[in-house]
């Protein structure tokens, strides 16, 4: 059974960083492309990064790029999102989510696990 568990939202003004931690257990991490995800209040959920199975190649959602770094560690079965100067629209529920698929996704239907989601505010 594969779980996800994510850390490291909180409160943050604008302008400010976080780092979010997602911890896979339950199956070899090495053989998932991890990715994030967010969800803001009346909205529907958005892509926001993925990243290969090795870490070679990543992607991002456009309102993030520039901003955000995603990484992995795969020794601690760990992925990483540090987020940076941060914008009050960035304000939302942040998911982590796990594919077998290789190559890299932006679809939320391509990903089989999911975390419970971890709260990010952004207050001016």
């Amino acid at each position: 059974q594969v779980q996800l568990v994510e850390s490291g939202g909180g409160l943050v003004q604008v302008g400010g960083s976080l780092m979010l931690s997602c911890v896979l257990s339950g199956r070899p991490f090495e053989i998932f492309q991890m990715g994030w995800f967010r969800q803001a209040p009346g909205k529907e959920r958005q892509f926001v990064s993925a990243i290969r199975w090795n870490g070679d190649s990543s992607n991002y959602g456009p309102s993030v790029k520039g901003r955000f770094a995603i990484s992995r560690d795969n020794a601690k079965s760990t992925v990483y999102l540090q987020m940076n100067s941060l914008k009050r629209e960035d304000t939302a529920v942040y998911y982590c989510a796990a594919t077998g698929q290789s190559d890299l996704s932006r679809r939320e239907d391509e990903f089989d696990y999911w975390g419970q989601g971890t709260q990010v505010t952004v207050s001016s």
